[in-house]
């Protein structure tokens, strides 16, 4: 099957503007006579949903939390970006889409990239209108903060806590359409197959997660926006319901499966304790506008931090390294994500970490603290002089920008941040690679849609701070409600689908089969003992270094710990009662058949790009080496039965408007 990406013709700027005066469209009255399914209530999923039944659609969304409010996307903690250049500092819609082309190691399409910085404006009006209480200066205009990979000041938020302020936003639209009969909404209901009739994406197979019933739903379209895999390493910052499987179904029923390996270490986390986690907690990477990050400068003092006879207040500056900014001066601690993450480790793994483990940086605000209180001082007209006084000063200014953050990390680590520096280490915490979409955000099975960061198409092998809310919001507010009436506009006159055709049946048929299989098994482990060591083997051999020989030991220890599952897995309880031993059965299943893909993709790629890291293909500093002569694709693979015998399809990257060369931010 060739992939045929719909990029529309025209000089790029003008793209996406002349696609919608063209395509086709429907009209009210008959955008009544059409149901939409959206799986995911997320930000790409909940704005979809609210702005699809806006329109006139009747929409059915399901989510397997109790409520949308609960999506991940609340998480979500530093920001969004906007080509709105408030700043006056060069910003524009062409810088944001450079930039994002960059911080992707040139592995992004161009099209969609440049439409997503287009929309970017939008989304800012769109939630102002709303009443999402962005962050505001002093005199009453939208406030911006730097994130990694830019020169500019282009991210709105709302201190730390942007996505859930934007969820609710979304919510809130959702909660409209719903009071009006628009949208269906079916909380604790999980997607766990597409239903294909005569080629199309007619409907799902749903598990209601209270009574165990499995259900059937028709629609002239399902829209996929369930997020990322990021927990096929268990341990992630993802939230621990976050689940691949609606993504991996369609998968499996025709959809391709894009660059699984791009996967995002992010930098700001708080470091592994133990054996005992279920999940690791993020420090928003807006921590890096006046974080400093260092290790110390001399292996003595890293060791005797390590074995608690001197504390990181006892290093003076000449004994400290401010690595990124010693190795990237122009952007400093403000570097994208994978390269970041990559310089910590290598500080670590060089015998300088600062933890017990040895795993571990330091994010510094004491230099924030002092310059704040110190403009503070003279703003006042105070002794600027007085160290205490500035101190107290700036700790005010700092709390107010990252407050509810510094609190997260003193509740888990029992360390106050404004007195002594943060411990971070990297960690998984969002997949670039997803569902293959073409320009219309449709997969490769027609009539099934995928959304945010289900699909692959906007970030390339690494995705920008503050990038991920944006293309969630610009999918469902700006892009999908266009796109989608295109392809709907032959189905006016079908009326609704039937439930009870045999593609249904066989469907419910299989997915009673799979929850049936898990029940009756008397195994001896619970799927906790499997997901553990998948995310194990995940980690070492498929995580932020990889190389040829770990990564074949991890294809075929993968595909050994999956016959295991299904052999010796114990799933305690019934089918039809309130069971999340079954839910994670079903989740930890995609993941063991999404890992092995994960680690093939990886070992196929023969050179390093963004988060994918080989270590037989680097620069002599250490940086990341692409082969653009080989490697400038999107590597799409079709499902053939089982992982190991997934085929390969390639769509080129063809840039036009950027020049391909090895990135630098020094």
């Amino acid at each position: 099957m060739a992939l045929d990406s719909k990029i529309p013709n025209g000089p790029i700027a003008d793209k996406w503007t002349n696609y919608k005066d063209h395509i086709n469209l429907v009209n009210p009255a008959n955008k009544r006579n059409l149901d939409i399914i959206v799986v995911g209530t997320g930000l790409a999923g909940g704005s979809a949903a609210a702005t699809l039944a806006e329109l006139g659609y009747n929409v059915k969304a399901f989510c397997f939390q109790d409520s949308p409010r609960r999506a991940h996307s609340i998480a979500a903690q530093g920001g969004i970006n906007a080509a709105k250049n408030y700043k006056g500092d060069g910003d524009s819609v062409y810088r944001l889409f450079y930039d994002t082309v960059k911080g992707g190691d040139y592995r992004a399409r161009e099209a969609n990239v440049h439409r997503l910085a287009e929309v970017s404006a939008n989304i800012i009006d769109q939630c102002v209108a709303q009443g999402v209480p962005l962050a505001r200066e002093y005199g009453g205009l939208l406030d911006n903060r730097s994130f990694g990979g830019t020169l500019v000041s282009r991210t709105f938020y709302a201190q730390g806590q942007t996505g859930q302020q934007l969820l609710l936003g979304a919510y809130s639209a959702m909660n409209r359409q719903i009071g009006r009969g628009k949208i269906k909404m079916y909380n604790r209901h999980e997607m766990l197959d597409l239903v294909i009739v005569d080629g199309k994406a007619r409907g799902i197979i749903a598990r209601n997660l209270i009574t165990g019933e499995i259900e059937r739903h028709s629609a002239h379209a399902v829209v996929i926006g369930s997020g990322g895999y990021g927990n096929v390493f268990f341990l992630s910052t993802n939230a621990m319901g976050s689940n691949a499987t609606a993504a991996w179904k369609i998968h499996k029923k025709g959809a391709f499966f894009a660059n699984p390996c791009y996967t995002q270490i992010h930098p700001t986390c708080i470091p592994v304790s133990g054996d005992h986690q279920s999940k690791l907690t993020l420090m928003s990477e807006s921590l890096r506008n006046d974080g400093r990050i260092w290790v110390p400068a001399k292996l003595e003092d890293a060791q005797a931090i390590r074995e608690g006879r001197k504390k990181a207040t006892d290093l003076s500056e000449s004994e400290r390294d401010y690595f990124l900014e010693r190795r990237y001066p122009a952007f400093g601690n403000l570097v994208p994500r994978d390269v970041a993450s990559r310089a910590a480790k290598e500080r670590c793994d060089a015998g300088f970490g600062v933890n017990k483990t040895g795993e571990a940086v330091y994010l510094d605000f004491a230099a924030a603290i002092k310059r704040y209180g110190t403009e503070e001082a003279y703003v006042k007209g105070l002794d600027a002089n007085d160290a205490a006084l500035v101190t107290k000063l700036g700790t005010a200014i700092v709390k107010s920008k990252y407050g509810n953050l510094f609190q997260m990390y003193l509740k888990i680590v029992d360390e106050d941040p404004y007195v002594t520096p943060m411990m971070i280490y990297p960690a998984v915490h969002y997949t670039m690679g997803g569902t293959w979409v073409d320009y219309n955000l449709m997969t490769t099975i027609p009539g099934c849609f995928s959304i945010g960061e289900s699909n692959f198409s906007d970030h390339g092998a690494n995705r920008l701070g503050a990038s991920a809310l944006m293309q969630g919001l610009a999918d469902g507010y700006f892009v999908l409600p266009y796109t989608i009436g295109d392809y709907l506009a032959p189905d006016i006159k079908m009326g609704e689908i039937s439930t009870d055709l045999p593609e249904f049946v066989e469907a419910e048929k299989n997915v009673k089969d799979q929850i049936d299989r898990f029940i009756n098994n008397n195994g001896k482990h619970s799927v906790d003992y499997f997901h553990k060591k998948l995310g194990k083997i995940m980690w070492d051999k498929v995580g932020m270094a990889r190389n040829a020989k770990g990564l074949t030991e991890a294809i075929e220890e993968i595909a050994a710990l999956r016959e295991e599952f299904y052999r010796d897995v114990k799933v305690p309880g019934s089918a039809n009662e309130f069971n999340q031993e079954l839910e994670k059965a079903t989740r930890v299943a995609d993941f063991l058949e999404l890992g092995e893909l994960f680690a093939k993709d990886a070992l196929h790629r023969n050179e390093s790009c963004g988060g994918h890291f080989r270590e037989e293909y680097q620069t002599e500093e250490g940086e990341a080496l692409r082969d653009d002569e080989n490697f400038a694709y999107v590597a799409a693979w079709e499902y053939k039965g089982k992982p190991s015998d997934a085929v390969l399809h390639k769509e080129p990257l063809n840039y036009e408007n950027i020049k391909l060369v090895q990135r630098s931010y020094k």
